[in-house]
């Protein structure tokens, strides 16, 4: 059968998982009266919520006798490892760019990289039908970009089609409103080389992705490179020196057809498969007949820049919410992520109760805490560092580009703000519609928090894009928060009658019930420091009637709840977020007060 794989890479939320559905629903992987959720390909939990790729996936089609393998990508800077493997798999790409919004920062990300690999791009210009599509000045930014990123004439030279991914059609022209996407099916044949793989050498085959099934174990999968495998063959794993972790054999080889991964007995070069058998071997080792000795070279992933600590919980309230509070636990769970996950890399500290985990952003690092959570972990959580590293000049950090598209009347606010955060302006222009686009290079420390800030400056109209640019020289100081935080003096339940006189000391994040214990972070103070109030005093009764009505039910303010990302991003260095299955609670590091008031001396000492 003829073959073709290719990847689909776009920016977050450009449409790629909506496209592949019509892809399904059109070469008839789906039956008429099938009955398919949206996105079908965003299986995940947190992906439906979130409405992204987090986890890169294969599936399959066929379309007049041509098996097309493609891989729906992630389209978020901080998954680009997921990114990186997957591109080794494919012979070509399908870059996807939204008609109004045009290239973004993640475009740029995952294109250069295909770049750099040989792909030759198909262009589809989506959301065509869209009221403020711009389809044209779109095409000459990506070739723009395309030139920024040294592509070589032969890549320039690429095929285009307009496209609206929801309705199901494409064609030549940027007026087409209507029709099917036989066009895009054509050019994925006609553009897309079929793997140029020799079927007659050794079997060899890269781990890209790796999964766990409770009947099989680990399953990896990949493409194969070279040879022809089958059930029940003798095989081997090479690490990247070419040493030999483990022998078995391939007791499971599984195909992808639409969304169903499905049984063969062989798998010809070219082909992307799943296989079982091995109980080691993980992502970027090389699984091949036990003849050969030369691993297949991966290509190489960017650094973390990002870390954070993870802790057993070890507040009053442990253990009440969750079923997993041990550091056992913690370290499995995180040495398994790590294992399949290459971007992020896990150290236990000296005391085996904490674990330093790097990855590639806040977001990627809070969707591993999110997935934990909801499997039943407690843990304490450290605010977010970055990485630094030693350079030629001194101590660097990491950078990002950061693209912010916002409406004129809050752009001066929005250049204040990211100059207070040591960014520097490298681009201002109209985008159209009353808005502005800023590009900014910027530390990545100075973003840490922002979001959440940036998005009440903007009253939430304002769209930021990151993406990692470089290390760079060290910026010096960088001012957090400006305010500091409310703490409960005691444990106990809230009580209304103080949280009612502790109204106008700050906001509030706890509720009238809640439990509470020494040391919980209850609020945030008006004023820039730290104070120690009692949430939990009640009224004093006395024989007296209260004068004038004063015995009225307390009216208090809603408190401010805040999500995951929200308070990991808030929280200082001397504070914790607590997650349980159930809660999100700020904590001080210190519980107690003289704990905390010895570990500010040694600091400032320091």
């Amino acid at each position: 059968m003829n073959l073709r794989n290719i990847a689909i890479i776009a920016h977050v939320d450009h449409g790629k998982t909506t496209l592949v559905d019509q892809l399904f629903r059109q070469s008839g992987t789906f039956r008429d009266n099938q009955r398919v959720e949206e996105r079908a390909m965003d299986s995940n939990d947190l992906e439906k919520e979130r409405g992204i790729t987090i986890l890169a996936k294969p599936t399959s089609i066929e379309w007049q006798g041509t098996r097309i393998n493609i891989v729906d990508t992630p389209g978020h800077a901080d998954f680009g490892g997921e990114v990186e493997r997957i591109l080794s798999m494919v012979d070509g790409v399908i870059l996807l760019v939204d008609a109004a919004e045009g290239a973004m920062p993640q475009t740029k990300f995952v294109t250069g990289k295909a770049l750099a690999l040989g792909l030759r791009p198909i262009v589809v210009v989506n959301k065509i039908d869209r009221s403020d599509a711009r389809a044209q000045e779109v095409l000459d930014e990506v070739f723009d970009l395309f030139v920024s990123l040294d592509a070589t004439d032969e890549q320039l030279d690429f095929p285009v089609l307009f496209a609206s991914g929801r309705n199901g059609y494409a064609g030549d022209n940027p007026d087409v409103r209507e029709g099917t996407l036989e066009p895009l099916f054509q050019k994925i044949v006609g553009h897309v080389p079929p793997p140029a793989l020799d079927e007659e050498a050794p079997f060899s085959f890269l781990v890209t992705l790796l999964d766990r099934d409770n009947f099989l174990g680990r399953i990896l999968t990949g493409r194969v490179q070279s040879g022809v495998v089958k059930v029940n063959q003798p095989i081997h794993a090479l690490d990247q020196e070419g040493k030999v972790i483990e022998t078995g054999r391939a007791s499971k080889l599984m195909s992808f057809r639409g969304l169903e991964r499905v049984p063969v007995e062989e798998a010809r070069a070219g082909d992307i498969i799943s296989l079982a058998g091995l109980a080691v071997a993980t992502v970027a080792n090389t699984i091949a007949d036990v003849a050969v000795e030369t691993p297949i070279q991966a290509q190489p992933i960017d650094p973390p820049t990002l870390s954070m600590r993870f802790a057993v919980n070890d507040s009053p309230m442990a253990g009440r919410e969750g079923s997993k509070v041990t550091s056992r636990m913690i370290r499995d769970r995180l040495f398994r992520e790590a294992e399949s996950n290459v971007a992020i890399k896990v150290t236990e500290a000296a005391d085996k109760d904490s674990f330093e985990v790097a990855g590639r952003g806040e977001l990627q690092l809070g969707v591993l805490i999110e997935t934990m959570r909801r499997e039943g972990f407690e843990l304490g959580i450290s605010r977010p560092r970055v990485l630094f590293r030693d350079g030629d000049a001194g101590r660097e950090e990491p950078y990002e580009t950061v693209v912010i598209d916002v409406d004129e009347e809050f752009s001066g606010t929005v250049v204040d703000k990211m100059n207070q955060r040591k960014a520097e302006m490298t681009d201002m222009r109209p985008s159209g519609g009353g808005k502005t686009r800023i590009t900014f290079s910027a530390p990545s420390r100075g973003l840490i928090g922002y979001h959440g800030e940036f998005l009440s400056d903007t009253r939430g109209t304002g769209i930021m894009n990151r993406l990692f640019e470089k290390y760079g020289p060290y910026k010096g100081q960088i001012d957090g928060r400006k305010n500091g935080v409310l703490i409960s003096n005691g444990s106990g339940e809230a009580n209304a009658y103080a949280l009612g006189s502790l109204e106008e000391r700050g906001i509030l994040m706890v509720a009238p019930g809640d439990p509470l214990y020494e040391g919980m972070i209850i609020g945030e103070n008006a004023k820039t420091d730290d104070l120690e109030v009692n949430p939990m005093k009640a009224k004093q009764l006395t024989n007296f009637r209260a004068s004038g009505g004063k015995d009225d039910a307390i009216r208090l303010t809603p408190p401010k709840r805040m999500t995951l990302e929200q308070a990991i991003a808030y929280i200082d260095d001397d504070e914790m977020v607590e997650v349980t299955p159930k809660s999100i609670r700020l904590r001080k590091r210190h519980l107690d007060p003289h704990e905390r008031k010895r570990a500010a001396r040694s600091k400032e000492a320091a």
